[in-house]
């Protein structure tokens, strides 16, 4: 099925910089006595001045604006703010408004016609016709948000043309300016928001040390569709878990956090293993998205003595498991289950494995190993993985340092940034 094409938004002369033809049947404007801009060959943009003025068709208050290095600038008169309103279309660029034109009703505030041309026209630029030599005047005009003011004994057609052309490149950038600031408050935001749903984890009491890196594969994010969490229950057990969501946007983002939560709180009310596993499908089954949308879990339950631990995989590659004087390997994969989401009804079995006094265990998504190797289609996979670490290992690095270098390696490896998400934590146990 075709897929329809989203309308575009006209872009408003005065945000874009381009003149936009005025609408056909549109109401007729007041002729200007100056001659119309005509294109050229070198012509990029056409600037239209609105002059709104007491009595335009008196004596001539405007000169004609004049400037041969530059295009020819077009003008219309509004003789108030009821006739400014109608003649305010896209096409215009800058406003000049009289300050001796009268307001409305009762008002005895000096600019709150200009107060109102300004919410009139919020993307536009204004320039402030003072009265000749009240600077005080025209200066307050610029504090109440115009971009200039000139006066009006002292105005002649290369000083407007000149002042038209500078209040409409200063209204260009302050627009460009504040939006900067908006998209970076907005990133602040995010950022902040982001990093409060990564994980704290909670090992107090506990002599096994914790690391952890983290690396969305969306640009200029924080958080992506793999989690993880450490806790250590009231009876010693240190509980580890990593996962994925299918998928690294937004959506998955948050449904991985809403799986990382309901994971805490499902292991500190004591579940663990088959039990656990399955009531965290019921929650990524009613809060996922779509009904193809499933997650890889590995869960570590580490036993008080820390010489021991139970091992669930719902899909996911096992843990790599480093000790002293033996090279490390990955713990056995034999009873994976199926990824969550997949299968209703399905088992997780918990398999009993053996630590040792002192060992070092990696827990991972597979944003780590399915990273390319070269220019070629070969992935790094498992075993390179493996090897990677046990050189690293060898080379006597561990920890943070440890899981920054393994990172590091892979994104060389693959020539830039991985285009998955990666979540690596590791836990330690010294002898």
């Amino acid at each position: 099925m075709p897929v329809p094409i989203p309308r575009q938004r006209a872009i408003p002369a005065a945000e874009s910089g381009q003149a936009q033809p005025a609408p056909h049947g549109g109401p007729s404007t007041h002729r200007s006595p100056y001659k119309e801009a005509t294109v050229d060959n070198n012509a990029t943009t056409h600037l239209t001045l609105l002059l709104i003025e007491n009595d335009p068709g008196g004596s001539a208050v405007l000169p004609e604006p004049q400037d041969p290095a530059d295009k020819p600038i077009r003008v219309r008169h509004a003789r108030n703010l009821t006739e400014a309103e109608r003649l305010l279309t896209d096409d215009v660029h800058c406003i000049l408004l009289d300050l001796a034109l009268p307001g409305r009703g009762d008002d005895e505030d000096e600019l709150a016609v200009l107060k109102h041309v300004l919410r009139l026209a919020p993307r536009h630029a204004v320039l402030a016709l003072a009265p000749s030599g009240d600077a005080v005047r025209g200066a307050e005009a610029v504090r109440v948000g115009a971009q200039d003011y000139l006066f009006r004994d002292e105005l002649d057609g290369r000083l407007l043309s000149r002042a038209v052309r500078y209040a409409v490149e200063r209204k260009r950038s302050d627009t460009a300016e504040r939006r900067l600031a908006e998209g970076r408050v907005r990133a602040q935001e995010n950022r902040r928001l982001e990093r409060g749903l990564l994980p704290t984890p909670l090992l107090d009491g506990s002599s096994l040390r914790f690391a952890a890196r983290y690396r969305p594969g969306r640009s200029r994010a924080l958080l992506g569709g793999d989690f993880y969490d450490v806790v250590r229950t009231p009876d010693g057990t240190v509980h580890a878990m990593i996962g994925d969501v299918c998928g690294h946007g937004p959506d998955e983002a948050a449904l991985g956090v809403e799986l990382r939560i309901a994971w805490r709180a499902l292991t500190l009310a004591g579940l663990c293993g088959d039990q656990l596993l399955n009531t965290l499908q019921q929650v990524l089954e009613h809060e996922r998205s779509d009904d193809e949308i499933f997650a890889t879990l590995c869960t570590v339950d580490i036993a008080p003595d820390g010489r021991r631990a139970g091992l669930c995989l719902a899909g996911h590659p096992s843990p790599l498991l480093a000790r002293p004087g033996r090279a490390a390997k990955l713990l056995p994969y034999d009873n994976n289950g199926p990824a969550l989401g997949l299968l209703p009804g399905a088992r997780w079995p918990r398999m009993q494995v053996e630590l040792g006094p002192e060992w070092s265990l990696m827990l991972y998504t597979d944003g780590l190993i399915e990273g390319h190797v070269g220019q070629g289609r070969e992935r790094l996979g498992q075993d390179g993985m493996v090897e990677i670490v046990r050189r690293l290992l060898a080379e006597g690095l561990g920890g943070e340092e440890l899981l920054r270098a393994a990172v590091n390696e892979v994104r060389e490896l693959n020539g830039g940034e991985l285009t998955d998400d990666v979540a690596v934590l590791l836990l330690d146990r010294e002898g």
